[in-house]
């Protein structure tokens, strides 16, 4: 049992505390926003729509409900289903489900269920296997013809629908007999905005291939049909095309051959045409106002879709003729009249091909005559509604809702009172609210609404919808469920939302307004019967079967019966048939009108819960015990309370009951033990019940942990100690083995060595002594000659560059020619040492210093490998004024060149010359030689370099030298990594330091008012060509930008 333990809210409502409307709606909604969407009353199922598929429907499901009791799971449709299926099999006792609640609740996706859990379930075979798979292929047939997208739903079943299905003795279904409900048929005509016309209408035209439709007449365009709303011509989640390829399946599965099934959509497209027939203002000779059609092609493609003449169709769609006594009176309708007269065809045709459609699948579906069967009934109908503007449709469905709730409360009441009187419990009567006198008022044979209504219809003279008002405001003005303007002013009360055609009753679920507009119309439901006659005489054989009244030979001037009388006697039978059976209830609950999966509407489901008289379903089963259970699962579950009932009881079910409620001390008041049952009153009872065994389970659970884990320290240690023991004697057994293995290997090793000296010593005499020896040194200088000769003969090139060496032809000679390789190469490489002049020599220096200081950090390194350093770039030889800027004792000048000189106050750059000499750094203007800057090199603390293409550069002096006080130099050289590396080289010869070169692209120059950052980036173009741009950024930063 799982009503209370790890549940989430309350699974059974009938255990809820505190008991009110608010309460109740919580419960469902914590339930719902955990994914738990179903809960009882009993054993009744309130089903709250999660807009989702759950994984709770799959054939794991179907066999654990299968295999359990009611309440001996969480609540789930399976379980209803499988107590009404065991039911029927075991006590031989006829079902019913009734499955109720509002349009997009969920009615439809439940009775499927239904359907599914009994096919899966029941017995196999291939009969049975086919039976109930016409069963459940009659579901998309039915869901084509009948369902449509509404506001509040985008598969709502627009019928009632009542379902039996028979079963032999075995519980194996036979078959089974649909019965329909009020299709409403006004959806052909006319569908309100947001909404479709039925589902056949648009898989028809998405789905069928180009040779059908033109078969048909039809174009594959929603848009051009009056009788389809062109603004919803899809729905999210339905595939039309796929639902019509579905729908042809289950047609032939179901036993439709292929000439029904096109005659069926022949007469399908027949509505479809009959809206594009326009009519159009007339009049006759007389100049009275009579009808015509536009265009005749439409009526003509109808009359050859269905063998019709077009003229007598137009003839019956614009005259009408009245048969009196003596003569046949012709008259022309207006266009009003014969608008009425088209949809009224329309809405005739589609609403008897859907009661033919039913009828074929029940000639498919049904039992013969002469098997015993038993019954299960399914009812998927209408909820109540209460709309903004409500009609006669409204008015038949909630008097169908009525009738179903007074079946209810009965019925529930009577299987109360049958559990009491089969468990020897006294009864108490229940006070509840007995909707009969509402039932009366709608439909009592001589004063009741549908009674008067009919009356209206029949009575001679003018007869309208107020004239019916007023009668029924003359009749019930002292009823106190009825309510209209006229019974309100005379009782001097004043409600400015009933209107002067309106009325209203006080229904068991609330007050509804009705509307009387159309009530005469649509309850007379009258169709000419010029139109009769001309359906009757087309070629079509479903068509013609459709209006038998069309032939002259049955044509008979009585008046066929209202809406209204055959809604009633449908009711009727009905509620006959529901009393006959064992009912079952599934509250279906329509969370939000958006549809929305997660999202509950405390309103609207509020309003649902007294529509369903869910709370009123509670109170009756408190008005009893409110709990009740088997004494042999109560005992079970409950035995562990009690010292005399647990571990072992030996003794009866009841007496064990008695036993531990007794120990309990539980008051008499509370608790009646039945024959099979012990039943408890208040559920406050049942909660003390469940927090003592909550307590008792956690001692035991206390009790079994320290009993396990003593028992598993003993077994651990007695493991440990037999481990113990089995190691110690596997490993003194192993050591004997390995020392008994040394000894045998050992002396084997002995005698071999003896055997081996013994033969040597004997056959000494007949070999050489060390020939062996001798043999294999001449082999392997044998081998080491021809190696070495052949590489004389394969030496490589002697360029230092070719590093080519012939392979090894052995493995042991590896070694040696790798020795040899490297010997060889260091040869080459004197030879070419050798070969070069000091000049050479001194430039190859330079160049491998510029590899140590910039390959891999400066970009521009790799162009200037190539390119050999000159050292003189401004022709000093032909200049004999620089030449003297040396000094005398400086020796040759290692670089000269023209560099640009940074202004570190705005950024621009001024030409200077720069010399290099082995003990100073002279910068010089190159306009005037003589103002020249001597920089020793024993001065210079660090140089700064970026990482582009750049030639930017900073020569960092130090602060204690007598030129540092003037600050750093900033200078663009255009042969940098030549510069740095002769500047690097003469520092240190100079000072035996070597001197710090940064690559970086922010670095501070010093000077004297301060310092100077500069950040170096790198432009748009990537730094190809590596100019500069400088730019100043405030008063302590220069931006230079490498292009």
């Amino acid at each position: 049992m799982t009503l209370l333990e790890g549940s989430v809210g309350v699974e059974d409502l009938v255990l809820l505390e505190p008991l009110e409307q608010e309460s109740l709606i919580r419960n469902l909604q914590l339930r719902y926003e955990k994914k738990e969407i179903y809960t009882y009353i009993g054993n009744v199922l309130v089903s709250v729509n999660p807009y989702q598929q759950l994984p709770i429907y799959d054939l794991e499901f179907v066999a654990k409900y299968r295999d359990y009791t009611f309440y001996e799971l969480k609540p789930h449709i399976y379980a209803l289903a499988n107590m009404a299926y065991q039911s029927l099999r075991h006590q031989d006792r006829d079902q019913c489900i009734l499955i109720t609640g509002e349009s997009g609740a969920g009615k439809t996706e439940a009775s499927k269920l239904v359907m599914s859990y009994v096919a899966a379930v029941c017995g196999k075979g291939e009969q049975v296997n086919s039976v109930k798979e016409q069963l459940l292929q009659s579901n998309p047939v039915l869901e084509a013809f009948g369902n449509a997208k509404t506001i509040r739903n985008n598969n709502s079943s627009r019928f009632g629908k009542y379902m039996d299905i028979e079963f032999d003795f075995k519980g194996s279904p036979l078959g089974g007999v649909i019965t329909n409900y009020l299709l409403e048929k006004s959806r052909v005509v006319k569908q309100l905005e947001g909404e479709r016309n039925f589902h056949i209408f648009y898989q028809l035209l998405a789905g069928a291939d180009a040779q059908l439709l033109k078969a048909l007449k039809l174009e594959r365009d929603t848009g051009g049909y009056a009788y389809l709303n062109p603004d919803t011509s899809s729905v999210d989640g339905m595939d039309d095309d796929a639902n019509f390829k579905v729908l042809q399946s289950a047609m032939t599965v179901i036993g439709f051959s292929e000439e029904e099934i096109r005659q069926v959509l022949e007469v399908a497209a027949l509505v479809l045409k009959l809206g594009n027939v326009e009519l159009v203002n007339e009049f006759q000779a007389n100049g009275v106002p009579a009808s015509g059609i536009r265009d005749g092609r439409g009526v003509q493609e109808i009359g050859e879709l269905v063998g019709l003449n077009s003229g007598e169709l137009e003839r019956a769609l614009c005259s009408r003729t009245m048969e009196t006594a003596k003569e046949n009176v012709v008259t022309a309708l207006n266009v009003v009249q014969a608008q009425y007269a088209r949809d009224a065809l329309a809405k005739n045709i589609y609403s008897r091909l859907f009661n033919w459609l039913v009828n074929r699948i029940n000639e498919s579906i049904k039992v013969g005559t002469g098997e015993k069967r038993k019954v299960m009934g399914v009812l998927d109908i209408y909820g109540f509604e209460i709309l903004e503007d409500n009609s006669f449709e409204q008015f038949v469905i909630n008097y169908c809702n009525e009738k179903l709730q007074q079946v209810f409360i009965e019925m529930t009441l009577k299987e109360e009172q049958e559990e009491y009187k089969r468990e020897g419990i006294p009864w108490v009567k229940v006070e509840y609210f007995d909707n009969g006198i509402i039932c009366n008022l709608i439909e009592h044979n001589q004063r009741g609404i549908l009674a008067m209504l009919d009356e209206e219809c029949l009575r001679p003279g003018v007869v309208s919808d107020s004239t019916f008002l007023a009668k029924l405001n003359q009749l019930f003005s002292k009823h106190s469920h009825y309510e209209s303007k006229v019974t309100q002013n005379a009782q001097h009360q004043y409600d400015h939302s009933m209107g002067l055609s309106c009325f209203r009753i006080c229904h068991y679920a609330g007050k509804v307004t009705y509307n009387v507009n159309s009530f005469i119309d649509k309850n007379n439901d009258l169709l000419f019967r010029d139109l009769s006659q001309a359906m009757w005489k087309a070629r079509h054989p479903l068509l013609r079967s459709l209006f038998p009244e069309g032939d002259p030979k049955q044509a008979s001037l009585k008046r066929p019966p209202t809406a209204g009388a055959q809604f009633k006697s449908s009711v009727t039978t009905l509620m006959k048939n529901l009393y006959s059976k064992n009912p079952n209830y599934i509250r279906c609950i329509k969370p939000n009108e958006q549809q929305q999966r997660g999202h509950f509407s405390f309103e609207l489901v509020n309003v649902q819960a007294q529509y369903l008289g869910l709370l009123e379903n509670v109170r009756v089963r408190w008005a009893g015990y409110a709990y009740r259970q088997a004494y042999g699962s109560f005992l079970e579950r409950y035995r562990l309370l009690s010292r005399s009932t647990w571990p072992r009881w030996n003794g009866g079910d009841q007496e064990g009951v008695e036993k531990v409620l007794g120990e309990l001390s539980m008051s008499s008041e509370e608790l009646a033990f039945g024959k099979t049952k012990i039943f408890i009153r208040s559920p406050k009872t049942l909660f003390y019940l469940e927090e003592q065994r909550r307590l008792r389970l956690q001692q035991l659970a206390t009790l079994i942990q320290k009993t396990y884990r003593g028992w598993r320290c003993r077994t651990h240690y007695q493991l440990l100690r037999k481990s113990q023991i089995v190691i110690a004697s596997w490993f003194r057994g192993n050591m004997q083995k390995k020392r008994y293995g040394k000894m045998k290997a050992s002396a084997l090793l002995i005698q071999a060595f003896v055997r081996g000296w013994k033969a040597r010593k004997n056959y000494r005499k007949y070999f050489r002594s060390g020939a062996a020896l001798i043999l294999s040194n001449f082999i392997y200088k044998s081998m080491v000659q021809k190696f070495l000769l052949g590489l004389k003969n394969n030496l490589p090139s002697p360029s230092v560059l070719d590093k080519k060496w012939p392979s090894a032809p052995y493995k042991y000679f590896n070694t040696a020619s790798h020795e040899l390789q490297r010997l060889f190469h260091q040869w080459k490489c004197k030879k070419f040492r050798d070969q070069l002049s000091l000049k050479q020599v001194e430039v190859l220096r330079e160049k491998l210093c510029a590899s140590e200081l910039f390959k891999g950090k400066k970009a521009s390194y790799p162009q200037s490998v190539p390119i050999p350093f000159h050292g003189d770039y401004i022709g000093l030889q032909r200049n004999p004024k620089l030449q003297k800027l040396k000094g005398g004792e400086e020796g040759p000048i290692l670089m000269a060149e023209t560099v640009m000189k940074v202004n570190r106050g705005n950024g621009k750059t001024s030409s200077r010359i720069l010399l290099l000499t082995k003990g100073h750094v002279i910068i010089t203007d190159t306009k005037n030689p003589q103002a020249k800057t001597v920089i020793p090199l024993n001065s210079l603390a660090r140089v700064s370099v970026t990482s582009f293409k750049d030639g930017l550069l900073s020569l960092h002096l130090s602060e204690i030298s007598s030129v540092g006080s003037k600050g750093d130099f900033l200078l663009v050289s255009e042969h940098v990594i030549e510069l740095l590396t002769k500047i690097y080289r003469a520092t240190l010869d100079a000072t035996q330091i070597q001197l710090p070169v940064t690559v970086t692209e922010e670095f501070s120059v010093k000077f004297k008012e301060g310092s100077l950052t500069v950040k170096v980036i790198q432009g748009p173009g990537g730094g190809g060509t590596g100019k500069l741009s400088c730019k100043k950024k405030g008063s302590r930063c220069l931006e230079v930008t490498v292009q």
